[in-house]
């Protein structure tokens, strides 16, 4: 018995290690120092992390330094201590949510509301707007990109106030509508949205260094495409709104700006064809997919053979944990060694309960219930968790269980498929000691899943 618990105990630690490796890739500070190199004269800023070849390099008489997202102090840190300071504009402005500030003086450093935008939130967007109207030609406007931008900075077209935007936003979450969707109306009520950022920084030159949240890395739809070019219209927004039926709900002053629009009363988001788009560029300096690849060396590291499981495994998060657990039941005579399978991506929870947990606890949970249903009778640990170290409206960022985390959930006079079912497995994985602890991480790519399995004995 205190061998098997050993095993299990070294098996939990090497899937953190695992997940970790996961996270460090999309380590922002790193990933900016690598895309940035300062020479005497100018900067060369990469354009592909895969041909370090690829720069752009320009002499720019002064840089104006605008980040966002959860990971933006983590990022503007990294230009601080890589770029000359008499390089920078006097103000730069970092805006991250509230459980990643850091005071990095001088830059203006300040905090909004995410999910859930706010007042700070708008303040804030008002600020970058002034600053990008500063910016000069010859001059370059360098812009740090991660996970929850878009809600961070909201900055919407008058008449609409913010609360009318949010509005029209939960409206359309609450229809199924697609987040392409939900974004072609959003960037139509947007200052910064959709190219706007780049518009606005005209005739200044832009590159954005972008950290992906997003399964797929669609640049239009990270921070909602701030940077980049939006090929949608007013008259697909209505489209979208009406198709949803929730025309008819939304806040007069939204209607108005798409009516006004579809009829050339208002500018067209800004197109591909835009001639300011030729003097802005951007990166890609870290994503899911690249956690996914480091995920995987860590555990060839570890002595593990690797499979890649999913790379963006989406769905139900309870049902998404019983397909894992049949696909490896089937797998089971087949193994031959320590095995390890990898997937990233981001599930859902279909929350029809009253409890508290997330999506990652609920796949673990999920797996767990699923492998002791099915008798998957191998030493094994799954690991789910959230690359920014937040799952839910909880402090964990996922959870971390074994083929003994069923019977510690029974020990502790909790059912675990009651707590499945009422979507309360934060407290099942914390009665079992199973919830995946690592604080804020400064980073988002999404999601890791990590499941160790060896063969039966």
């Amino acid at each position: 018995m205190t061998s098997h618990l050993h095993s299990l105990l070294s098996l939990r630690q090497q899937a953190r290690t695992i997940f970790q490796a996961g996270v460090a890739a999309a380590n922002p500070y790193q990933a900016v120092q690598r895309a940035i190199t300062v020479a005497e004269n100018h900067i060369a800023l990469q354009l592909d992390v895969t041909n370090p070849q690829k720069i752009r390099i320009g002499r720019w008489t002064k840089i104006h330094l605008i980040a966002l997202g959860k990971a933006a102090c983590t990022m503007a840190k990294a230009v601080q201590d890589c770029v000359p300071a008499e390089w920078l504009a006097d103000t730069a402005l970092v805006i991250t949510n509230y459980e990643n500030l850091i005071d990095l003086p001088p830059f203006t450093v300040i905090g909004a509301g995410h999910p859930l935008p706010d007042a700070a939130g708008l303040q804030a967007a008002q600020q970058v707007i002034a600053q990008l109207k500063q910016a000069q030609q010859g001059e370059l406007v360098l812009v740090l990109i991660s996970g929850g931008g878009s809600a961070l900075l909201p900055a919407p077209v008058e008449p609409v106030t913010l609360a009318e935007k949010m509005r029209t936003t939960d409206l359309l979450l609450s229809s199924s509508a697609t987040i392409t969707e939900i974004n072609c109306v959003r960037k139509h009520l947007s200052q910064l949205k959709g190219g706007h950022l780049t518009r606005l920084a005209c005739p200044a030159d832009v590159h954005a260094l972008i950290l992906s949240d997003v399964l797929g890395d669609d640049l239009s739809t990270i921070a909602s495409g701030v940077s980049v070019a939006d090929n949608s219209r007013y008259s697909e927004a209505i489209e979208i709104l009406i198709r949803y039926a929730v025309w008819d709900k939304i806040p007069l002053s939204v209607q108005q700006v798409l009516v006004e629009g579809q009829a050339g009363q208002r500018k067209e988001t800004p197109k591909s064809v835009e001639a300011f788009f030729k003097h802005s560029s951007h990166v890609l300096i870290g994503s899911n997919a690249l956690s996914v690849q480091a995920a995987m060396q860590s555990a060839r590291q570890e002595g593990y053979q690797t499979h890649l499981y999913h790379a963006a495994l989406t769905g139900i998060a309870r049902e998404q944990a019983t397909h894992w657990v049949q696909h490896i039941k089937a797998l089971v005579p087949l193994l031959k060694q320590p095995t390890a399978f990898i997937a990233g991506g981001e599930t859902t929870v279909n929350v029809t309960g009253s409890g508290k947990g997330g999506r990652n606890q609920e796949l673990a949970l999920a797996f767990a219930i699923a492998a002791k249903k099915d008798k998957l009778l191998n030493d094994w640990v799954f690991l789910s968790g959230g690359t920014d170290g937040k799952d839910g409206e909880t402090d964990a960022a996922g959870g971390l269980v074994d083929s003994q985390s069923i019977e510690r959930i029974k020990n502790a006079r909790f059912n675990p498929t009651n707590r499945l079912n009422n979507n309360d497995s934060y407290t099942a994985l914390n009665s079992s000691g199973d919830l995946l602890i690592t604080g804020a991480t400064g980073t988002n790519v999404a999601d890791l899943s990590v499941l160790l399995i060896y063969p039966l004995k």
